[in-house]
């Protein structure tokens, strides 16, 4: 499965930004997928997850802002990003995690995203 994952730039503050991640090689339908953010000096962190079945969790930081969601036809997920803030900057990759169920460690994903970068500024 290779991932692509697009739709990074800078915002301020309250805006709006949509990631997609594209999957090819395979059809994502028996992977769970995670969408994760960096940010300098810190850890990895899952912000959404989705499993093969479409249940859907999420971070405790981004509850009500963030939806991820999925398009089986074009094998892509996307994570939308509503009321951003400052400290949602990040490098936001997408991952792909056999076995169907999203786990917050980033080590139990098989295949990653490149990763874009969202700037909030204030």
């Amino acid at each position: 499965v290779q991932l692509q994952a697009s739709g990074g730039g800078l915002v301020q503050a309250g805006g709006s930004l949509r990631l997609s991640c594209a999957a090819s090689g395979r059809a994502f339908s028996n992977y769970a997928m995670g969408w994760f953010r960096q940010a300098p000096g810190k850890e990895r962190e899952l912000v959404a997850g989705i499993t093969s079945g479409g249940s859907i969790g999420y971070a405790d930081s981004v509850k009500g802002r963030f939806t991820i969601s999925s398009d089986s036809a074009k094998n892509t997920v996307y994570l939308q990003m509503n009321s951003l803030k400052p400290e949602d900057t990040a490098v936001y990759y997408c991952a792909a995690r056999s076995g169907g169920y999203y786990v917050s460690s980033s080590y139990a994903y098989d295949y990653w995203g490149q990763g874009t970068r969202v700037t909030v500024s204030s």
